[in-house]
């Protein structure tokens, strides 16, 4: 069993820490018209993202979901650029032009986020089988929600990537709700983790509020993927403690009680649970008040770095797009002799 050890547990609290307040942060700045478009907290969800994330190396590939605004602060991401991206800002990681749920930082190997629901998981599978191509051993870590199972791209990519024995880990965060609808009312099987077994693959089954399980089955499922023993299925059950999306009201009778929410946040935090386990470990508590301060002056210093950042022109419009017709048919000759001369 390979456990966090007492650096990493530190650091997994500060990574938790950096979501929670990026995304409060991110919910003022919606609130006052800074952030255009939508906005889904990851609020409830940190130990899922972190735990998972601490198990990778730093060249480890990441594709993630609406709901992204954490996964690339928990592989260890700048603030600054996420924030002013969320701002549709020129000094964001997409230079303005993906906003809240398009946060491709390749500095810290995110592939892609992606709008669709579970739009990330066949790219995940396809960087994998780069990596099997390239005869590296890197691993891919691919996040999607509960409703993503239920896409035809999941059983697609599960099926090819054990085929293949691709060196992928799919990690569902599962938070009980696609939207507004149970994982009941939507699955004929509605214990995820057992549609591992239709593919040949193990299915792993933790508390995504404890980011040391998390960790424990991530970094088994990232030795398995290095060992060349292919993929693995982990369902994290966590706590979405927002609504779908922020500002969103849902018309009709509630699909789930204030009780329920408020006993998830009393009872369930995964923050409070990583701070209150330092603390009965014996770390001095004065260590976590400084990450505490040194958190909020990251995202004060993310806000500053946002607001002074400058709107993209219009003039730019057609930058960071595709490649002339001529470049493109050019570098697809290119790549097809580059094919044919290794015989593949």
């Amino acid at each position: 069993m390979i456990q966090l050890d007492g650096d990493q547990r530190l650091e997994a609290y500060r990574r938790m820490l950096r979501i929670r307040r990026f995304e409060e942060e991110g919910m003022r700045q919606f609130k006052d018209d800074k952030i255009p478009g939508w906005f889904h907290s990851t609020v409830g969800q940190e130990a899922a993202i972190v735990g998972a994330c601490l198990a990778l190396r730093d060249d480890d590939g990441i594709t993630g979901t609406h709901r992204s605004h954490g996964h690339p602060i928990g592989k260890g991401a700048h603030l600054d650029a996420l924030m002013a991206e969320l701002m549709g800002k020129e000094g964001g990681v997409c230079k303005g032009r993906g906003g809240s749920m398009h946060f491709a930082d390749n500095s810290v190997g995110i592939i892609s986020e992606s709008g669709i629901v579970g739009g990330g998981i066949p790219l995940a599978t396809g960087c994998a089988f780069s990596a099997r191509v390239r005869s590296v051993d890197q691993v891919t870590l691919c996040f999607f929600g509960d409703g993503a199972v239920n896409q035809g791209t999941f059983h697609e990519s599960l099926n090819m990537a054990s085929l293949w024995k691709l060196p992928v880990i799919y990690h569902c965060e599962n938070n009980g709700y696609a939207m507004t609808t149970t994982v009941a009312q939507s699955h004929g099987q509605p214990d995820i983790a057992l549609r591992a077994a239709g593919y040949g693959m193990p299915g792993v089954t933790v508390d995504g509020q404890d980011v040391s399980a998390v960790f424990e089955a991530a970094a088994q499922a990232v030795t398995r993927a290095r060992a060349g023993e292919g993929p693995t299925l982990i369902v994290a059950n966590t706590h979405r403690f927002d609504e779908h999306n922020f500002g969103l009201v849902i018309p009709g009778e509630p699909y789930r009680s204030v009780e329920e929410v408020e006993a998830h946040k009393r009872e369930r935090d995964p923050i409070l649970l990583c701070r209150t386990a330092l603390l009965e470990e014996g770390i001095n508590e004065k260590s976590l008040i400084a990450i505490e301060d040194e958190v909020v002056q990251a995202v004060k210093q993310a806000v500053q770095f946002a607001l002074a950042s400058p709107m993209p022109q219009p003039e730019t419009l057609p930058d960071y797009m595709y490649n002339s017709p001529l470049q493109v048919i050019t570098a697809s000759r290119q790549g097809w002799r580059g094919i044919n001369r290794h015989g593949n």
